[in-house]
């Protein structure tokens, strides 16, 4: 056990792709942690496929260095507001943060939204200006911009007071001078020790621990992470689990494990201050308080901010169910969203009058959608309906979730960018114009970001940047914000998709798949060129006859199907729409899967809204 004034807690926080994992690996490599001859991957805190395959952090994750004699606790956390629950959670397990910002890009909506929740704790700042190595990086501008942030957000005096290290995590280089870069990471290490506080938590006073993690080992079950906020731990110790609604019920700590680089190391004892891994208690979750048997004080519950965002998960039923998946009962579906919950303090999930949906509400579209990409790869077979933000009452106004929205896009694109954002209700509220390239800020209905970022890179030619982050709740817009204003094209038949009967359809509009494609009655095979749905038969067969057709020999090419990733099908739903996802799939489809059917759907709903 660490002497307390020789422990270090802290936790990086950034925007996406700000640098922040790999400024941890280089973190980790010069300490010492490994050995010389041990093979380690690049980012190696995002352990996750997912976080692998794209480059962001999903899960806060935490590690441990020892740098002379001390000892520094790191907890990597997600850059993305949608992840936010995750950081919320995490600066209760710390005393101070890094924030790191690209030296080039500077504050952006994340930056805001992490650094507010840091700021909001009383935590001890440090700033590291990374990417200096970029070669139109603007250090002195960047950290007016981060000090106008701080003074926004009303940080206090001392944390206004913030250290500056300039580093180059791909490099591994890092100095107090945005000139001159010594070749390692010393400042920053000698920053972190210079100015981060040790705990100050008594080892004496009874014990309590906040489970701010969780982890799963098939041998132990599920492992508690989380900071001893007073007293002491030990292996084999009887101890009080207060639970969220503050009941009390007895458990036993089987196994203790505090942190060496990526490894966790079995330990007897912690004291305040560690960050440690708890095994063996059954049913122990995020939020609950591990306490002294005999005084069994509860820490404050975790507040967490509501989601902004909801979608309807139901089984799926279409024609194709159950064909590649391995789970596609209402009963796993069910149990795998309430399982869900259980590390993901952020979610909720509400029950319908249906067996079959359940309503789950999230922090954005990439929070859901990384769910749902988690779920197919597990077997699950579902569908889901498009994506609607939460309306509240508040003081008996009707309010919706503002997103802030900043754009980095070239000039020439300005106009048409700021014209389509017009339609959707966005406000402007900052432009900053930046060699060739323009910054724009809004403040924009949340409603009106659903399926823009597609449209948005196509006026771009993909030279645009778009990030965001919720911002408030503010008065609702009215309707007609945002959504699809194009029809699409609804097959009529089940059967296999032919060239023949793609290439009749082709100047009708934009297909969705290749020839060779099972499809069935129902399901949405391309977009029309006009506001309206058409019925269409990809699925006919050129009739063959012995009479030679006078064009047999000419070469036909067909254009390139638009395929759709997960996030960019969910994006494009319309009300009337489901998505149905499998472990090989995504097709999108209608509702109502009859034409006929659907048909009547319409007429019953425009006759009701004529008569309201």
């Amino acid at each position: 056990m660490h002497s307390r004034d020789k422990i270090r807690n802290i936790a990086i926080i950034a925007h996406v792709d700000h640098g922040k994992t790999t400024l941890v690996d280089k973190l980790l490599q010069q300490s010492g942690t490994f050995r010389d001859n041990e093979a380690v991957q690049d980012r190696a805190m995002d352990s996750n496929d997912l976080e692998r395959e794209r480059g962001i952090t999903i899960l806060a994750k935490n590690t441990a260095i020892s740098y002379k004699d001390y000892l520094i606790n790191i907890v990597d956390t997600p850059g993305h507001a949608d992840f936010g629950g995750e950081v919320e959670r995490i600066m209760k397990m710390v005393d101070g943060v890094l924030l790191v910002v690209d030296a080039f890009e500077g504050t952006m909506p994340q930056t805001k939204f992490v650094l507010r929740k840091a700021l909001e704790q009383h935590l001890t700042p440090i700033v590291v200006v990374n990417k200096i190595d970029r070669p139109n990086a603007r250090p002195a501008e960047v950290i007016d911009e981060v000090l106008d942030l701080f003074i926004e957000l009303g940080a206090d005096d001392n944390q206004l007071e913030f250290p500056v290290v300039y580093a180059s995590a791909l490099m591994g280089t890092s100095g107090l001078d945005a000139e001159k870069q010594d070749e390692n990471m010393l400042a920053l290490y000698e920053t972190i020790i210079s100015h981060i506080p040790s705990p100050t938590e008594s080892v004496e006073e009874p014990l309590q621990f906040l489970v701010t993690l969780m982890d799963y080992n098939e041998y132990l079950g599920r492992i508690a992470i989380g900071r001893v906020n007073r007293g002491k731990v030990r292996q084999g110790q009887s101890i009080a689990v207060i639970n969220r609604e503050g009941q009390v019920k007895q458990a036993r700590v089987e196994k203790l494990f505090g942190f060496q680089g990526l490894k966790r190391l079995e330990i007897e004892e912690a004291g305040a201050g560690d960050i440690i891994a708890i095994a063996g208690i059954k049913d122990i979750n995020i939020g609950e308080t591990l306490a002294d048997p005999a005084n069994p004080e509860a820490l404050p519950v975790l507040k967490i901010d509501e989601p902004t965002l909801q979608m309807t998960f139901l089984v799926n039923n279409s024609p194709f169910a159950g064909r590649e998946g391995k789970w596609v009962t209402s009963r796993k579906l069910r149990e795998r969203l309430f399982k869900e919950l259980e590390t993901d303090v952020s979610l909720r999930v509400e029950e319908t009058d249906s067996p079959d949906a359940f309503i789950v509400s999230g922090r954005g579209e990439l929070h859901l959608g990384i769910l749902i990409e988690n779920m197919r790869r597990e077997g699950f077979e579902l569908q889901v309906s498009k994506p609607e933000v939460i309306i509240k009452n508040i003081d008996g106004v009707k309010m919706e979730p503002i997103e802030r929205l900043i754009i980095d896009v070239p000039e020439e694109s300005m106009g048409a960018v700021m014209e389509s954002l017009g339609t959707r209700k966005a406000e402007m509220v900052n432009m900053i114009n930046n060699s060739g390239n323009v910054r724009l800020e809004f403040l924009i209905p949340a409603r009106g970001l659903i399926g823009y970022r597609t449209y948005f890179l196509t006026l771009t030619r993909g030279y645009g940047i778009m990030n965001h982050a919720f911002d408030s709740y503010g008065p609702y817009a009215g309707a007609g914000v945002g959504g699809r204003h194009e029809g699409v094209l609804v097959s009529s038949e089940n059967g296999t998709s032919t060239f023949y009967g793609m290439m009749s359809v082709e100047d009708r509009g934009t297909l969705f798949l290749e020839p060779g494609t099972e499809v069935y009655e129902g399901m949405i095979v391309g977009e029309h060129n006009r506001d309206n749905d058409i019925i269409v038969n990809i699925c006919k067969e050129k009739q063959l006859t012995n009479v030679r057709s006078a064009t047999k020999e000419d070469t036909v090419k067909m254009k390139t199907p638009r395929l759709y990733s997960l996030e960019a099908a969910l994006e494009y739903l319309n009300d009337d729409e489901y998505c149905e996802i499998t472990p090989k799939s995504i097709r999108l489809r209608k509702k109502i899967l009859n034409k006929g059917e659907r048909e009547r759907a319409e007429k019953n709903r425009k006759n009701a809204e004529a008569n309201v």
